[in-house]
């Protein structure tokens, strides 16, 4: 598979802070150790293979990425009873997409937090997002 020797989720035994909950043929699901402080719980879906965004996925990485999906929902049910998920992919760096290797956000939610009921469309719909487009 190709890979880029520098990507962190290319090589997710290099950090000893990651850990493989899962892995099938073409994806690993992957949760690491600073996030679990603040997103308990959370994690990321990724193929193997390098891609930079979910655009570029086979068939065959998009049927792995379903059935780890349900799969890391099956164990968040039963070790974190959370009370919902977001789910999301950033593309691009505009987006907030900072390790350039196509992943999906996998981020249980609960009632409890302090921004609970707030998804991403929260932040998008802020006033302070709004486009200011040039004029000529």
């Amino acid at each position: 598979m190709t890979n880029d020797k520098n990507c962190p989720f290319c090589n997710p035994h290099t950090d000893s802070d990651q850990k493989i909950v899962f892995e099938n043929e073409f994806c690993y699901f992957l949760q690491h150790i600073k996030f679990q402080e603040v997103l308990e719980g959370s994690g990321v879906i990724v193929p193997k293979k390098h891609h930079a965004n979910a655009f570029e996925l086979t068939h065959d990485e998009w049927n792995d990425t379903y059935n780890l999906l349900q799969k890391a929902k099956k164990y968040l049910d039963e070790t974190f009873s959370p009370d919902g998920y977001t789910l999301g992919w950033n593309v691009g760096e505009v987006s907030n997409q900072t390790i350039l290797h196509c992943h999906l956000h996998v981020i249980p939610r609960y009632k409890d937090e302090p921004l609970a009921g707030k998804g991403v469309r929260y932040w998008l719909k802020q006033p302070e997002n709004k486009r200011r487009r040039k004029t000529s």
